[in-house]
């Protein structure tokens, strides 16, 4: 479209229409690892995710019944990394499953096993999406830059600990059978970094290159969700927080697309109200 960094679009080829440096900035994700346990006892959801059993599954599901119907992310809370922090800083998940992503499971020498999803929800870490060329069947360029600053990498440490000292309660006792990853052998905080850069993934919530604000590096006006300096060319999705927020994107992405409506429609929008919000020790 021409509009974004110039230098950036004339890197790319592009003849650069409107020069708006905030463009692609500031990317933020949630990072989450997967903090896995043998499960003593056969009680878990691994024996579903058996070749024959997936038509079973299915079969229930058509009806909503079985575990099709559920995404087995079964409880989850917010945390505090330290005594330092104010408010929580660590999000959790439990699944009374081991499995990636991808459907692939960790041998046990029972074949049960369960994890906690962790990860910081505010890291300090800024990436960025940029256009590599003309070409726009041409994927860009993206960077994360996970675990960049010392503050990311000391709530990173202190988030696997956190889910390790969980685990390890009594009321885990009988159905602990050990811990599978990282393993008894990631203890120190460099191991435990290492470990995280090789198997952490995103948590799908990758926002704020667009961002509400009206400094240079503002993108989009917050009073109108449009986009400075051009006529008629709005923009309503994550990409134009400020910052990321303190948990899942996807409710807050609803309350911003219900506010973009009345004002994209002209109807009167609820008052503000002002909270006060926690990022790295500090209110505003």
């Amino acid at each position: 479209s021409g509009i974004g960094p110039a230098r950036v679009l004339e890197k790319a080829g592009v003849k650069a229409e409107l020069d708006l440096p905030g463009v692609g900035e500031n990317l933020q994700d949630h990072l989450e690892a997967y903090v896995q346990y043998a499960c003593r006892q056969p009680v878990s959801m691994s024996p579903y995710l058996s070749v024959w059993r997936r038509p079973l599954v299915l079969a229930q599901w058509l009806t909503r019944k079985g575990p099709g119907v559920t995404n087995h992310f079964e409880a989850g809370g917010f945390v505090r990394s330290n005594s330092e922090v104010t408010w929580p800083n660590l999000m959790l998940h439990f699944l009374p499953i081991a499995v990636r992503y991808n459907g692939t499971m960790p041998a046990t020498s029972t074949g049960h096993g369960y994890q906690f999803h962790i990860g910081p929800m505010f890291s300090n870490s800024r990436g960025w999406v940029r256009i590599r060329s003309s070409d726009p069947l041409d994927k860009p360029a993206i960077l994360f830059n996970y675990l960049s600053t010392p503050e990311d990498q000391k709530e990173w440490v202190e988030a696997v600990n956190v889910a390790r000292k969980i685990m390890n309660q009594s009321a885990f006792e009988e159905f602990n059978a050990g811990e599978i990853s990282p393993g008894s052998s990631v203890v120190d905080e460099q191991s435990i970094l290492n470990w995280v850069r090789k198997d952490a993934e995103t948590a799908l919530h990758p926002s704020c290159t667009a961002r509400m604000g009206s400094d240079h590096l503002g993108v989009v006006d917050p009073k109108s969700m449009s986009v400075h300096g051009i006529r008629g060319l709005r923009v309503v999705d994550a990409s134009v927080m400020p910052t990321l927020t303190n948990g899942n994107i996807y409710a807050p992405v609803m309350m911003l697309a219900e506010r973009a409506a009345d004002l994209i429609m002209g109807n009167t929008p609820l008052s503000p109200i002002n909270v006060p919000i926690y990022q790295h020790g500090k209110k505003t």
